[in-house]
């Protein structure tokens, strides 16, 4: 039987239709094959999450849809290993908290944990992993990257502040509540569960306002990065589906014509490999100095691939999925989104 609370959740926020194609879609963890009708766990609240997230990502990257579409069509499902998305750790942040700590508050309570550091100084950032303590294997992760203005120019430190100053913060008092309830005892009534889901899917999107176009090409001249996050804020940068074999994977969308990465990322301990098509092209407005509102063809998100080996565990005496990843895999999976810039 499907999960009654996950379901009713996802049916509230996006409708019968998409949640029924989800379903179809998606791995779901095989702890929420049990659960208890009208009080919602973090783990389902968090799997709820998940899947609207990855919803949201195929809205904005039609070369997902069709990949995921193609899947489904074959008899296939996606294993939904890991979403990504960009913060900017920066004072002037506006009524958002600076950096991870405007996700970390989020995904503490529904259950994440700090699974991994990596620091990405290539692109003057840092990322970390984080995993869900229930099902860890299972419910996707998260690889929340933070950006360090302070390693860029003044000028470029300016254009950050112009853009990012302008946030909102999305959590409403009664979320923060309603986290803190969640933290506390690991759940939540239903009817509270539904008041909060939207919300917090709601934080992985942009919360400044339309940048001006000085600005974005202030910050395009020293981060890509940074110029995504000045057009897209935290929406998903990529949502993953973990494969068997992404070497064969890659041959084969290349062969289709699909836009892929040229090679696949293969990490330091030859355990994890990933590759991705280039980031779908959007059309984002600007602010002219004029105070007129211009329109420009940007990198927007893309979907992801990737490959995990497994080891037995002599302890447990079961396989166990290596869920790390790799800061060269990230710094090369990022550039897809700076390819298209």
């Amino acid at each position: 039987m499907r999960n009654s609370n996950v379901e009713r959740l996802l049916s509230a926020l996006l409708g019968r239709e998409k949640t029924e194609t989800l379903f179809a879609t998606l791995n779901f963890p095989s702890m929420l094959e049990d659960w208890e009708g009208g009080t919602v766990t973090r783990a389902e609240l968090a799997q709820a999450m998940n899947m609207a997230l990855f919803e949201d990502l195929l809205e904005r990257s039609p070369n997902g849809r069709t990949y995921t579409n193609d899947t489904v069509v074959q008899g296939g499902a996606v294993y939904f290993d890991h979403g990504a998305l960009r913060t900017v750790r920066w004072a002037q942040s506006g009524a958002l908290p600076p950096g991870e700590a405007a996700f970390t508050r989020i995904l503490r309570p529904l259950g994440f944990r700090l699974n991994g550091r990596y620091p990405l100084d290539k692109l003057g950032m840092t990322g970390r992993a984080y995993a869900h303590e229930d099902a860890p294997d299972e419910i996707a992760q998260f690889f929340v990257s933070e950006l360090h203005p302070e390693r860029f120019s003044a000028a470029f430190q300016r254009a950050v502040t112009n853009v990012v100053g302008t946030s909102k913060d999305p959590l409403t008092p009664l979320a923060v509540a309603q986290l803190s309830e969640l933290e506390r005892d690991g759940s939540l009534p239903l009817d509270a569960a539904l008041q909060l889901l939207p919300v917090i899917v709601g934080a992985f999107a942009r919360q400044h306002e339309v940048p001006a176009i000085s600005d974005y090409e202030t910050l395009l001249q020293e981060s890509a990065e940074m110029a995504w996050i000045a057009t897209e804020g935290n929406a998903f940068n990529h949502a993953t589906d973990r494969v068997e074999d992404v070497f064969k994977l890659s041959d084969d969308e290349k062969a289709k014509g699909r836009p892929m990465k040229p090679s696949v990322e293969t990490s330091r301990s030859g355990r994890v490999f990933q590759t991705a098509y280039r980031a779908d092209t959007v059309v984002r407005e600007f602010r002219a100095a004029d105070g007129q509102r211009v329109t420009r063809e940007v990198p927007g998100s893309f979907y992801e691939f990737i490959t995990r080996k497994r080891t037995f565990d002599q302890a447990t005496r079961s396989w166990q999925t290596d869920l790390r990843f790799d800061a060269g895999n990230a710094t090369g999976i990022f550039k897809m989104t700076a390819n298209a810039a």
